[in-house]
């Protein structure tokens, strides 16, 4: 009868995973999620009740990450991005190969204060449209938008705020966020040092172009909005301040986040230079209802016995030690990931590790697995998917899931590794 239960939950995961990835009658992943939700709670594998315990888990984390990517697409349409990637390739004076390092860099910046989807999502135009003006090849310019999509993800471990998955794990087991950055902020570095060095090794032939730097055109003017545009890095500043005194008093970081998305965006209104209403518009309001309905299909998952077996797999791999169990176990949370996506697979690491006490080395390798891990297929990630179909629609380049996973395989596997043996250093010797 145990195993039936088991069964059947995984079943309506998968059923619900496929309305997710595959959108059948162009269904919002949102609807998916619930329609999963709703056939979960008729079965019996979750309860009414579920939603409840669920709301509470995942409130915070979803409305923090709703105010992130409505603040970055302001900033993205008063043209601030546009103008600092332009600025950019200035400053690489013509030499592909420090193009694609600067344009590295800034999508990790980018990444630690707007999210990983902020980067994928917002950076990725931008640079295409570079690589076109450049005229740069397909092929030279599929290699910088890779590491554009790749970074956004493996760079996303600074701040709670620089990954849905972060607001989770660290949520879940009331991390501060001035103990969570303290934390994974060696790891963060050792990851972007770790991803640039593979992704030149990589793409050290694509990249090693001239292009002539009068073709990038005048950066001065992208700006929409010179107000907003000015405002940026002040603002930028004194949100990320706000979010290491709310650390202070345990204040949740949507508490911080709201308010600050709602004074940029009443600012671009007032100035009515920027269309507020195709930002709110644009705003992943559909992730609010996805994180409810799957994870409510998660947590019958894993009352139906598979926390269990996770949990028990985690006490085997502990009994190796450290760092042998930090390693292996965010390595299986980033094959997780990669095979069921990182949203639920996020939801199944904290379960699990809750039941081991909530193990520091777990709880954050965990959080490191999920942000890299989904690199090692395209349903890793939901922005992966809207990225790779935005590619293909808007610019005419196609990532083929064959050749996603062969750069997702050779790059985030050792970049995934050296971040948790970083972990694993950090916790143990106090760095």
């Amino acid at each position: 009868m145990l195993l039936f239960h088991l069964l059947l939950a995984a079943a309506v995961f998968t059923f619900t995973l496929i309305l997710v990835i595959a959108k059948p009658w162009k269904l919002d992943i949102g609807y998916s999620a619930l329609i999963g939700a709703l056939i979960s709670i008729l079965l019996g594998i979750s309860t009414p009740y579920d939603i409840v315990k669920v709301w509470n888990i995942i409130w915070n984390p979803t409305f923090t990450f709703v105010a992130i990517i409505i603040m970055s697409l302001v900033f993205d349409y008063s043209g601030f991005f546009e103008y600092y990637a332009i600025r950019i390739s200035k400053i690489a004076a013509g030499n592909g190969l420090r193009l694609f390092v600067l344009i590295v860099l800034l999508g990790s910046a980018i990444s630690a204060f707007f999210a990983n989807d902020g980067t994928a999502l917002v950076l990725t135009p931008i640079v295409s449209a570079i690589t076109a003006r450049t005229g740069m090849d397909k092929r030279r310019a599929t290699a910088f938008i890779m590491a554009t999509g790749f970074i956004a993800d493996s760079s996303s471990l600074p701040f709670i705020i620089s990954n849905l998955v972060n607001i989770i794990g660290a949520g879940y087991f009331g991390i501060s966020f001035a103990e969570y950055a303290e934390t994974m902020i060696i790891p963060d570095l050792v990851s972007i040092l770790a991803s640039l060095a593979v992704l030149i090794l990589i793409y050290r032939r694509e990249a090693a172009v001239q292009y002539n730097t009068a073709n990038v055109g005048d950066e001065n003017k992208v700006i929409v909005d010179r107000q907003i545009f000015r405002l940026a890095f002040p603002f930028i500043a004194l949100v990320v301040l706000a979010y290491f005194l709310s650390s202070i008093d345990s204040i949740p970081v949507s508490f911080i986040a709201l308010p600050a998305a709602l004074i940029i965006l009443y600012l671009a209104r007032v100035n009515g230079k920027i269309n507020t209403n195709t930002v709110i518009r644009e705003a992943p309001w559909q992730i609010v209802l996805f994180s409810l309905g799957m994870y409510v299909v998660v947590y019958g998952f894993g009352n139906a016995g598979l926390t269990q077996l996770l949990t028990d797999l985690m006490r085997h791999l502990m009994i190796l030690g450290n760092p042998t169990y930090t390693v292996l176990g965010g390595l299986f949370f980033g094959f997780l990931a990669g095979s069921m996506n990182n949203l639920p697979s996020t939801m199944m690491g904290v379960l699990t590790v809750s039941n081991l006490n909530g193990n520091r080395f777990l709880i954050y390798a965990n959080v490191i697995g999920n942000d890299i891990g989904p690199k090692f297929t395209p349903i890793g990630s939901l922005a992966t998917l809207l990225w790779m179909y935005t590619l293909k629609r808007k610019h005419g380049i196609e990532i083929t899931p064959a050749y996603y996973m062969k750069i997702g395989f050779m790059a985030a596997l050792p970049v995934l590794t050296l971040t948790l043996i970083s972990l694993y250093a950090v916790i143990e010797l106090g760095l």
